[in-house]
């Protein structure tokens, strides 16, 4: 029976038990696409990070892909962050993905930063969206690829959202981020992707890639501190630099083993 390395790491995780989980399943060569999203799908975690050696490219180290339960995602950040934690053996180490290009991971004494492209969203209306996300809704926001932010007064109405998932999934697979600015942080966010097999996901980079650019205007700096405030929570340090946005965090190991396939 094949055996396959399976890592599960806390990534964005300062404390146990808090950030997000991801899978790290490190392979010499890609299996097909059904068999990997049926990995995804038993390990039931919001995201599996495969990846392969880069053999013969410049750029990369690895290639990288991830999947949800029941997607492939076009960008993760915190199962990146993990697959670094995993698989980076000196200061830094870059992985080469299929939807947003080469991602750089560099180690920081207080973790890992994870360059991230800066992915602003557009003011659009989305009324039937904000219905089903509930609340207070001051102004609705996409970027094209499936990402829409809400955006919300205070941090309190973040933290009480009972969104109606259901209506949500009908949309699709969308990245819904609920976001205003913070209590203990300049900005606190809640991340939904229902239509990705996700509710909610604990602490999500791909996210933040999306809302930085647009407190970074508006509140005129680019150093940002943000909390995702999800029953696990998480922290990360915000830079916006140029078109990347540079997230630091930490990572847990908390399972190795391997994979019966």
């Amino acid at each position: 029976m094949p055996q396959l390395p399976f890592v599960q790491v806390d990534a964005f995780a300062s404390d146990p038990f808090t950030g997000n989980p991801a899978a790290v399943m490190p392979l010499e060569q890609w299996l097909p696409d059904d068999v990997m999203q049926a990995i995804a799908a038993e390990n039931n975690l919001a995201e599996t990070a495969f990846t392969i050696p880069a053999v013969g490219d410049a750029d990369a180290d690895y290639e990288l892909r991830w999947f949800t339960p029941a997607v492939e995602v076009k960008l993760c950040g915190h199962a990146t962050l993990a697959s670094a934690h995993v698989l980076m053996a000196g200061d830094s180490i870059r992985f080469r993905t299929r939807h947003a290009g080469v991602l750089d991971v560099s180690r920081r004494e207080d973790g890992y930063a994870l360059s991230l492209p800066a992915w602003a969203p557009a003011h659009k209306a989305l009324p039937e969206l904000a219905q089903a996300m509930g609340g207070d809704v001051v102004e609705t926001l996409w970027r094209d690829g499936g990402y829409a932010v809400f955006l919300y007064r205070a941090q309190d109405a973040i933290e009480a959202l009972t969104p109606d998932f259901s209506s949500l999934k009908e949309h699709g697979d969308i990245l819904l981020i609920a976001t205003a600015p913070g209590t203990g942080t300049d900005i606190v966010s809640r991340v939904f992707a229902p239509g990705a097999g996700i509710d909610e996901d604990p602490v999500t980079g791909s996210a933040h890639s999306i809302i930085v650019p647009y407190w970074a205007q508006r509140l005129g700096k680019p150093s940002i501190t943000a909390f995702q405030a999800s029953r696990r929570g998480g922290y990360i340090d915000c830079l916006l630099t140029d078109d990347r946005v540079v997230l630091t965090g930490q990572c847990r190991t908390v399972i190795e083993g391997m994979f019966s396939l």
